[in-house]
């Protein structure tokens, strides 16, 4: 029987998206041998268009991803479609991917992301990413000052309907499973202060006609005319390769997320965290941004190990 070679890389970066190229970039301009496993499964994927990001804001993903392959391959990073389903420690990281093949790392950075879970209402799988959106920083621009529904996923979707406000004066807070009795006397007042309507009852379906969102009904039949739902999806972090290492987690309200200082680090040695693999705010530049000081923290921290392991001797 043949053994199966293991290629030796100095890091190794789980996840293809804007933290894991971000990291990959800075590696291959410091140098570093590094190997990207992706998945291909971005969790902006839906979306038409990204914002906020500085010269690139309006960029498809599928345009920016492309772009950010196209520039860490020309700096000799390697990316390989596939997924990481085990890993282990012996000194070094041993990653399995579900081809198959291994491969060996130095340094681990896990940009997994995290999946949305959609509320189980007929037309929102459907329609997320047109006109059913979950962030106003993403797309309220686009969709400013048509009739929007709040689709209330737990009592903390208040905010979001008090945040959408600032991009339409038409708000329908539609509670769904929410009963009115979770909001508090201050979300409330902040809601009529905002002139958000607030519509108790479950929402049994969202009405589409053609291509586009018309509408809201109730389990009553009642249909609320709306050109826009927001909705908060729930968020499901993919972070088993931390897991399986032992890391330590917090509990947040929107899920458990790994224990990191300031560069991303875990409390795993080797081992750093980058875009919503580590939290659930992490915008796509926000993402990029953490990828990159991931990636400095993790060619210094090379150096010097290879240093004092030279002066060891």
């Amino acid at each position: 029987m043949t053994e199966k070679h293991t290629e030796s890389y100095e890091v190794v970066v789980v996840g293809g998206g804007a933290a894991g190229l971000s990291a990959a970039l800075v590696l291959g301009r410091a140098r570093r041998r590094t190997l990207v496993v992706d998945a291909g499964e971005p969790r902006n994927a839906p979306a038409a268009h990204m914002q906020g990001y500085l010269s690139r804001d309006g960029m498809s993903p599928a345009e920016f991803l492309a772009v950010g392959r196209e520039e860490i391959a020309g700096y000799g990073v390697e990316l390989v479609r596939d997924r990481a389903v085990d890993v282990t420690r012996d000194g070094d990281f041993t990653v399995a991917l579900a081809s198959g093949r291994s491969v060996r790392a130095r340094r681990l950075v896990v940009a997994t992301g995290l999946r949305d879970e959609l509320p189980d209402v007929p037309g929102v799988a459907e329609r997320f990413g047109n006109d059913v959106l979950h962030c106003p920083y993403c797309h309220g621009w686009e969709v400013r000052d048509q009739a929007f529904g709040v689709l209330a996923t737990t009592p903390l979707s208040v905010h979001q309907a008090l945040m959408v406000s600032q991009w339409s004066k038409d708000v329908t807070f539609f509670l769904h499973e929410v009963a009115e009795s979770d909001l508090s006397d201050d979300d409330l007042r902040r809601l009529a202060a905002a002139g958000v309507k607030v519509v108790p009852g479950e929402v049994a379906e969202l009405v589409i006609e053609g291509d586009r969102l018309t509408g809201v009904r109730l389990a009553d039949g009642t249909v609320h005319a709306r050109e826009v739902v927001f909705t908060a999806p729930r968020a499901i972090p993919q972070t088993g390769l931390l897991q399986k290492l032992g890391a330590d987690f917090q509990d947040t309200p929107f899920g458990s997320y790994p224990v990191v200082d300031p560069t991303g680090l875990t409390s795993v040695p080797g081992v750093w965290a980058a875009g919503n693999a580590m939290g659930f705010a992490e915008q796509v530049i926000n993402a990029a941004s953490g990828g990159y000081r991931a990636g400095a923290f993790i060619n210094g921290e090379l150096l010097m190990a290879d240093l004092d392991a030279a002066t060891a001797h």
